[in-house]
């Protein structure tokens, strides 16, 4: 056998052409993901005047072959307030960037906002997507801005936790004429808050969690709540009411039910006042506990996805207010109490929820073989209760022992059905006197697709229904009321 021996050049030579020929490895592998230095990319500047904020995400290829991004892009795309600039490359969208393995590369992303534009411009909290499609995969990482001159409470970074405001029994004007902005679970005690007219308040929701004696808890952030000798004290008017709702104002957001959690005020709270306020797009309104009070004229409470307004043995007395859209009950009066409501409106139509539901127990298990009892005292006077199903009022009384399910209603609108047969409660109409039953081919409002729950001025049902009561002169409108017949519900028909 010949043996052929190559020169050393040709030999190194062929080597080193098999090593650069060679082609580059890339995992298609789905486990394969890549890795980020945050989920959540914040511009933490509170931005006081035009101007504009970069901040630097860093994405790792933590494998050992090289890793291709299919594609990476902002989800909305050219409605998105934010620019980006990919390993050197500006634009809001790329296709084909390779990491070599164990490497990384650098986003650079920047928003530019106007603190001062309207809110549907440069809303409170500007968020969005940052999108990777990988092998398969689609991964995010969130970007947030603040875009609105505001009062932050307690900051921008409390999402999650609860914090506790007290002034040693004093007041809390909330009179800045920025919107007040809610992160996390905001509680008054030994404080009363008192919000003039025109007062924005937002609050900041989403899911959250806590971790106690090793578990975890998830619950639904932003909520305002008050304990012990809180107060709360709301002074709107007809023309600058206080709006309490959701941070995401974005003409998208505007009917979008659950964003925040809702009001609560607890056990043994008092003297709280709510006039001309709006709530909406919450989990529930308002939550008034046992032995708590609440006195709620000209108010709005709406679009949420459990019930409007919540009375657990509690005391409320509301007048000319609007409950609707509510995907719980509008009203829900549990475990007994005193209430009484004069001219107001339950309209429950599209949700599953009802107008009305009352019961004099508190239950401990889904058949309520285990309950608790406190009596019931209910007035409803020029009240519509009505929506689109059959029935809209639930009556549960647990005892049948007489005077622990004490209510009336009277010169109201209702519609019922089932309520009336023989094991339930067919001798509603003695308690509901003089009540009108209405179908769902009767006319009483002007147009319920477009939630506008005023009394159809020719043919509305509820016209010269109801009688007058001292002291309620107008309507939510702030129109006079007739002063021998005028009509049912919050809303007055003006001829």
């Amino acid at each position: 056998m010949r043996l052929f021996r190559l020169p050393f050049l040709l030999v190194v030579g062929m080597c080193c052409l098999f090593v650069f020929c060679q082609k580059e490895r890339f995992t298609t592998d789905p486990a394969d993901k890549l890795e980020f230095s945050t989920d959540t990319l914040r511009f933490d500047t509170v931005f006081t005047s035009l101007g504009s904020a970069t901040r630097i995400l860093k994405i790792y290829n933590r494998h050992d072959e090289s890793i291709r991004i299919d594609r990476v892009y902002l989800q909305l795309g050219g409605q998105s307030r934010f620019n980006l600039n990919v390993d050197g490359l500006p634009g809001d969208s790329h296709t084909g960037i390779e990491i070599a393995p164990n490497d990384s590369l650098y986003i650079f992303a920047e928003v530019t906002v106007n603190p001062d534009a309207p809110p549907s411009v440069s809303p409170f909290v500007l968020q969005e997507n940052l999108v990777f499609e990988t092998n398969g995969n689609v991964q995010t990482v969130v970007l947030e801005a603040w875009g609105q001159n505001a009062v932050y409470l307690p900051s921008r970074f409390a999402a999650g936790e609860a914090t506790l405001y007290t002034c040693n029994g004093g007041e809390w004007v909330w009179n800045d004429p920025r919107p007040y902005v809610i992160y996390g679970v905001l509680v008054i005690d030994e404080c009363t808050v008192r919000i003039p007219a025109g007062t924005r308040v937002h609050v900041h929701g989403g899911l959250a969690r806590t971790v106690q004696d090793s578990m975890v808890i998830r619950y639904n952030d932003g909520l305002l709540v008050f304990q012990g000798s809180g107060r709360l004290i709301v002074e709107g008017t007809l023309e600058q009411p206080v709006i309490f709702e959701g941070d995401r104002i974005e003409p998208e957001f505007a009917t979008t039910a659950g964003q925040w959690t809702g009001i609560w005020l607890q056990e043994g709270t008092t003297g709280h006042r709510m006039d001309h306020a709006v709530v909406r797009n919450s989990i529930i309104g308002v939550r008034v506990d046992s032995a708590a009070d609440l006195t709620v004229r000209n108010t709005q409470i709406y679009n949420t996805a459990g019930s409007g307004l919540i009375g657990l043995h509690a005391r409320i007395t509301a007048e000319n207010c609007l409950f609707h859209t509510n995907n719980g009950y509008a009203i829900q009066l549990e475990y007994g109490g005193d209430y009484n409501f004069s001219y107001c409106t339950a309209a429950s139509y599209g949700v599953s929820g009802e107008a009305l539901r009352m019961s004099n127990v508190l239950c401990y298990d889904d058949l309520c073989t285990t309950f608790d009892v406190n009596p019931l005292k209910a007035n409803f006077q020029n009240c519509i209760l009505t929506g689109g199903r059959a029935d809209q009022i639930t009556l549960f009384d647990r005892t049948g022992v007489a005077g622990e399910f004490d209510y009336s209603l009277k010169n109201c609108i209702v519609r019922v059905r089932d309520l009336l047969r023989p094991n339930d409660h067919p001798d509603f109409f003695n308690f509901c006197n003089p009540c009108l039953n209405v179908e769902s081919q009767d006319t009483i409002f002007l147009d319920i697709a477009e939630k506008n729950f005023r009394l159809d001025t020719l043919h509305s049902k509820a016209n010269r229904y109801a009688v007058p009561i001292p002291g309620i002169g107008t309507d939510l409108d702030g129109k006079t009321r007739d002063a021998v017949m005028p009509d049912a519900g919050c809303y007055e028909i003006e001829f």
